[in-house]
């Protein structure tokens, strides 16, 4: 497996299985620490010409079983960017307002201005992972009864896929990352929260009820890439077992998707340039 192979191919079969947790191909951590260093140093330069140019805006989504480093990869990696270029949320259960919206509103409002980079800790993809596991869930959305049949994934998929296909042409480019990590490394993980008291906070039997029912959770991410990674919108499977390793994937591609948008600083016109120099003559005293 190369680095390439990270990004999945719009409309190819595509398995999780061929996708190796623990996969670091040649780099080693000292290495790959180094590598995150400068792909940070690029991040920061292309985050600020973004948002000088103010024109496109970039959103990075975040999916991950509990215990993947959803929150510390989005820690290290966006650590250099600039506050006020960059606007994250992380989605919890719904609340009663957002499930009085159709399953798209409440990640709508906070997609990223113009110039901003937008982080989503989970999204509207929860709406195709965990709401179809536990079907309760679905029941709570208030759904009219006859919208809800058998088509309602497929359906979820073309809704999505045509809402990011509709923020791209709007100028919001898309990045999504499903952070791979293998059973074993989270219950590695899930008995360090135990063992660390500095980490017990981040634990929750919520986490252990969720290991019962992997197989169910793996085969609708498996689903949900397969129907949603599209030319306009890429999924990117990220081996997660090495957090060093994903960490340095995960920058690496960022700043992949943001040299393809080419972002520059805006040139003056003539008007512009001229006030400039008035207020270079002002300031200097050379007007008196």
């Amino acid at each position: 497996m190369s680095k390439k192979d990270f990004r999945v191919p719009a409309g190819k079969k595509f398995r999780l299985a061929d996708h190796d947790p623990s996969y670091t191909g040649k780099l080693d951590k000292s290495d790959g620490e180094k590598r995150l260093a400068r792909a940070r140093e690029k991040l920061h330069d292309l985050q600020e010409r973004l948002y000088a140019q103010d024109e496109w805006a970039l959103l990075v989504v975040f999916q991950a079983m509990d215990g993947a480093g959803k929150d510390s990869t989005i820690e290290h990696v966006m650590s250099g960017i600039n506050p006020a270029g960059c606007q994250m949320y992380s989605f919890k259960s719904p609340s009663a307002e957002e499930l009085d919206h159709d399953f798209l509103w409440r990640t709508s409002k906070c997609l990223p201005e113009r110039g901003r980079i937008g982080v989503f800790n989970r999204s509207y993809y929860e709406e195709v992972l965990v709401v179809r596991v536990h079907p309760e869930y679905l029941e709570g959305q208030k759904l009219p009864r006859g919208l809800v049949t058998e088509d309602i994934w497929k359906e979820r998929f073309e809704d999505i896929n045509a809402f990011e296909r509709y923020i791209t042409r709007q100028g919001i480019a898309v990045v999504k990352f499903f952070l791979n990590v293998s059973a074993e490394e989270q219950q590695k993980r899930f008995l360090a929260r135990l063992d660390e008291p500095e980490k017990n906070w981040k634990f929750s039997l919520e986490d252990c009820s969720k290991r019962a029912l992997w197989d169910k959770y793996m085969a609708a991410y498996e689903d949900m890439i397969a129907n949603t990674s599209t030319d306009h919108a890429p999924w990117h499977v990220i081996p997660a077992d090495k957090k060093w390793f994903m960490r340095t994937t995960v920058a690496e591609t960022i700043v992949e998707a943001l040299e393809a948008l080419d972002p520059k600083f805006p040139t003056l016109n003539e008007k512009q340039r001229k006030g400039l120099e008035e207020a270079r003559a002002l300031l200097t005293g050379k007007d008196r």
